[in-house]
């Protein structure tokens, strides 16, 4: 016959508990539900295991020669799935930075899917992306892609995350329950640090093409506390926030959606084809699920991100 590990597991929790329902309370499962396991391996076996009494239940002659070789059973089985487990290494996700949306999308899956390890890595956008994607660094990257990656690359739209207006409160704009994109462009974004050739340079200069906007990359970045610290002093300067991304509390800043339209950063999530890690079909699934698609008449994408949207 072929031993159900199920009913051994329950049989040694009776011998150890001397007791049905002592043993039920251990497994979390009912007492008829370990009767009948231990029905299902008596019949099996051809023999009794255990004897009922009115204060609990032990073992028989048949029992007590098989209990040892049951515990031998079920430890090396315990051992087996542990040696599967350890080789499974935690997922590892470029979610580009703490504060952005991609970390909430990775944080939802997980409290969806406790038991998953997961690492989270922040890098620098799609360049270190993929080449953490081809050297196997990471399982899978968050990042805009408006262009060919290379082959090995799979990716799939992940997120298209609305913007919001951030600035200090002696803004005209400030005050404002809505602000329209053809109302900033006598505006100045403030982008310190603003790389060209990044994939959110390139956004902006699409936004900037499409609605008129005048952008200042002077200085370093420090952060974002010291970024809404300069804006709240600063009656003419703005930054983009985004929908999810995380922005501490600040008395001086107003924070306001973009709308008719309102423009929309697509996340992409990106990964090797070839990858195998068994919890990454799971994230992508998950993902998949939870993409609410573009809609023409409400939102904002610039040409080339439409195109990689329709597969075009």
């Amino acid at each position: 016959m072929e031993l159900d590990l199920g009913a051994v597991r329950a049989f040694v929790a009776i011998a150890d508990e001397q007791h049905f329902g002592a043993a039920a309370d251990l497994l979390g499962l009912t007492q008829q539900a370990v009767s009948k396991r231990i029905a299902k391996l008596e019949t099996g076996l051809g023999a009794t295991l255990l004897s009922r009494g009115r204060t609990g239940a032990g073992l028989t002659e048949a029992g007590t020669a098989f209990l040892p070789q049951a515990r031998a059973l079920l430890a090396l089985a315990d051992q087996a799935v542990d040696a599967v487990r350890r080789r499974v290494r935690p997922l590892r996700v470029d979610v580009l930075g703490a504060r952005l949306a991609p970390t909430e999308l990775v944080r939802e899956f997980h409290e969806t899917n406790p038991e998953v390890e997961i690492d989270i890595v922040a890098a620098k956008g799609l360049r270190t992306g993929v080449s953490a994607l081809l050297e196997s660094t990471v399982d899978l990257a968050f990042a805009r892609v408006a262009g060919p990656l290379d082959p090995a690359i799979e990716h799939l739209p992940a997120l298209l995350e609305p913007h919001h207006f951030l600035a200090g409160r002696k803004h005209r704009l400030a005050g404002r329950r809505k602000v329209r994109p053809t109302e900033l462009a006598d505006s100045i974004v403030w982008l310190p640090g603003h790389e060209p050739g990044t994939e959110w340079a390139d956004f902006y200069q699409a936004y900037r093409a499409d609605f008129g906007l005048t952008i200042d990359a002077s200085g370093p970045s420090f952060g974002l506390e010291h970024m809404l610290d300069r804006l709240a002093t600063d009656p003419d300067r703005f930054m983009f926030g985004s929908e999810r991304m995380r922005v501490p509390w600040h008395p001086g800043i107003a924070r306001v959606p973009i709308v008719d339209p309102i423009p929309l950063y697509p996340w992409s999530a990106l990964w090797r084809r070839d990858n195998r890690h068994p919890v990454l079909p799971r994230l992508i699934e998950h993902l998949s699920a939870g993409f609410r698609p573009f809609d023409p008449d409400r939102h904002w994408l610039p040409a080339a991100d439409l195109q990689v949207l329709h597969g075009t």
